[in-house]
């Protein structure tokens, strides 16, 4: 077969069926899901798909009108689709890299913006963070997941994921934040020698504090967030 022939780069970069049950990790940065159901995916990363698959935005009132005040509270709100049917859908995010959680009875919050995929079985709510006089743009709110099942998030890069104790507390920039387990209550601290210090925006002088037992997920990037005009 030649170097960099056509069909040298199919069999490269062709699909693979490996197994792994309803969601699989086609490349670091592609979600496979093995759809024979319903999955909320998060709206506009479908790349792909085959077999009978229907999609269907997330219905206003389908999980009560209090959730929707939440999200229009919330500024920007978090956009979920309804795939259902059976075949392969093919998922992504700008490009983020992926990773795939199985919780087992568990709970956990992810960055409405970090959260790709869940299965439809597992219960799920918006959560509401308090604003620091308007300092953070938008607001933050974040989805917590409980149950069993899979879930995908994403991050920018590499995500790191550090312990948290009641003796050593962890302190995250909220825009580089991915996810958090479900025990923990962060809140928010500031500081305005730190913001005179790295003289960049007010941003930097908040932070998310998280104390008890659990862990916190972040990237290598600070994401930005708009409120919708």
């Amino acid at each position: 077969m030649n170097r960099y022939s056509i069909d040298e780069f199919v069999k490269k970069t062709q699909q693979e069926d490996k197994g792994e049950g309803m969601f699989e990790l086609e490349t670091t940065r592609l979600l496979e899901v093995n759809l024979d159901g319903k999955v909320w995916a998060k709206a506009g990363s479908m790349i792909s798909y085959r077999g009978q698959i229907k999609f269907e935005r997330e219905g206003v009132f389908e999980h009560g009108l209090g959730r929707m005040m939440k999200k229009v509270l919330s500024g920007e709100g978090t956009s979920l689709m309804k795939a259902e049917g059976k075949g392969k859908l093919y998922l992504a995010d700008q490009g983020k890299k992926i990773s795939i959680l199985n919780l087992d009875d568990d709970s956990i919050f992810v960055n409405g913006n970090d959260l790709l995929a869940f299965e439809s079985g597992m219960k799920w709510d918006i959560k509401l963070m308090k604003r620091i006089s308007g300092m953070l743009a938008g607001g933050l709110f974040n989805v917590k997941l409980e149950g069993t099942g899979m879930a995908a998030i994403t991050s920018h890069y590499e995500p790191l994921t550090l312990l948290v104790s009641p003796e050593s507390p962890v302190y995250t920039d909220p825009n580089a934040t991915v996810a958090w387990s479900g025990d923990l209550e962060p809140e928010f601290v500031t500081d305005v020698s730190f913001k005179t210090f790295i003289g960049r925006g007010s941003g930097e002088s908040i932070q998310m504090k998280f104390a008890g037992h659990g862990f916190v997920v972040v990237q290598p990037f600070e994401e930005a967030y708009y409120t919708e005009s």
